[in-house]
């Protein structure tokens, strides 16, 4: 029997399995630290991680934890550090956050798994910039100061219809890594442990966008905010047996849901998207708003960043170049809007949340008319939020919740 939690949520019957395979996850980056017996390798969230993995690295995915600096509402402390050393407080208050973290000494996975004192010390950093630049930077800073080797993926941008030259290219850059990264893990690259691992990843994507997709059911069993919860292992198990196992049971538990009409917000009266960063220190509290109002934040992009549906184990380096470059975040605004339409209509949305977070341009679609663009073409209304995705003094929580009581009302009158 599922039981109500504070009023504005249910817990998943699955969320202790997902506590606990990130204990373990952590646990053994940092048993690898202390006793040397595997290298580490740093990788960007939606870099080439299958490759690490098929050298024999543990991976660690640094934004997992600026996202954890942000949800533990640690990060607004640390961004000052980062400022001191020369970084802009305009910039990504992801990289902030984290490098300001390492310069205090401090770390969120001490309070979440006791005896982790720090990060894991990499052995190499590898990075993408399908993301951003402010990847690159970021993975250079620590280069720099601890003194390890680092390799990049350059993948193009503003990407309209992604060409076989988009992917050569970038097929290209991703296996000349293979005989750096050997050298550094010690372990001969096997094109079949690649593919292996691949075929992990694909499944665990598969699972993932089946996750996502029951929120199209009516009501929906699962929100936003559970997404930035639920996609963990998406992330940093990408290409491990244990992240499709979690995402069985937690589909199985949505499927239950939706089968019994359980809503993952009680009298669902309207239904959102949002678009854009989450704000992660407000991430209960959001929940809460949109919940008292009866309204489901259900779907969104940035949970959808980790869904790689051109995996192809039999086609590793052109497929991974090809989903690697497919990633909204790459895409022309024609792509862009064109995709969120697709999702209006799939997901059944009655209205638009935009959040602009003041340190992440590439991840605000809010700045050049879109908003207005797609009311026009669909008329449904659209709400633009200030705020950040880190840095919690830029954003008003009295401002967020008069602008978010006005839309549901604008919501109640029809648009």
């Amino acid at each position: 029997m599922e039981t109500k939690d504070q009023g504005w949520r249910k817990p998943f019957a699955a969320t202790r399995e997902l506590n606990r395979i990130m204990a373990d996850y952590y646990y053994e980056l940092d048993r690898a630290v202390k006793t040397g017996t595997q290298k580490i390798a740093w990788c960007s969230s939606v870099g080439p991680a299958e490759l690490l993995r098929a050298l024999g690295f543990l991976v660690y995915f640094p934004e997992n934890h600026w996202a954890m600096l942000g949800a533990s509402r640690m990060a607004t402390d640390c961004i000052p550090e980062a400022n001191a050393v020369g970084y802009s407080p305009d910039i990504c208050s992801y990289l902030t956050a984290d490098i300001g973290a390492y310069l205090k000494g401090v770390t969120p996975l001490s309070k979440s798994y006791p005896g982790i004192e720090r990060v894991p010390r990499p052995d190499v950093l590898v990075f993408n910039t399908n993301q951003c630049r402010d990847v690159q930077d970021w993975f250079s800073w620590y280069a720099r100061t601890l003194q390890v080797p680092i390799w990049g993926v350059y993948t193009h941008c503003g990407v309209k219809e992604v060409t076989e030259a988009h992917v050569s290219s970038v097929a290209r850059q991703m296996e000349e890594l293979i005989e750096p990264l050997a050298k550094i893990s010690g372990v001969r690259f096997d094109p079949d442990r690649l593919r292996a691992v691949l075929a992990w990843s694909r499944e665990c994507s598969d699972l993932w966008k089946q996750v996502l997709d029951t929120a199209a059911a009516v009501p929906s069993p699962i929100t936003f905010f559970d997404g930035t919860i639920h996609m963990g292992p998406a992330v940093v198990l990408r290409g491990t047996p244990q992240a499709v196992t979690y995402y069985r049971q937690l589909l199985e538990e949505l499927e239950e849901r939706v089968q019994n009409h359980v809503a993952a917000v009680e009298g669902e009266r309207f239904r959102l998207y949002w678009e854009g960063m989450p704000v992660w220190g407000r991430l209960s509290a959001h929940a809460q708003l949109f919940a008292r109002l009866r309204a489901n934040v259900l779907a969104s992009t940035y949970c959808n960043s980790w869904i790689f549906s051109s995996f192809d184990p039999e086609d590793p380096f052109r497929s991974m170049a090809r989903a690697y470059t497919e990633l909204f975040i790459v895409r022309s605004e024609d792509y862009k809007e064109s995709y969120i339409r697709r999702m209006i209509d799939f997901f059944h949305i009655h209205g638009i949340i935009f959040h602009d977070a003041k340190t992440c341009p590439n991840n605000s679609n809010n700045r050049y008319g879109m908003p207005r663009r797609i009311q026009e073409a669909t008329g449904l209304p659209t709400l633009i939020l200030h705020g950040d995705l880190n840095d919690l003094r830029l954003l008003s929580d009295e401002q967020t919740q008069t602008n978010v009581e006005a839309f549901i009302e604008q919501l109640e009158e029809g648009g």
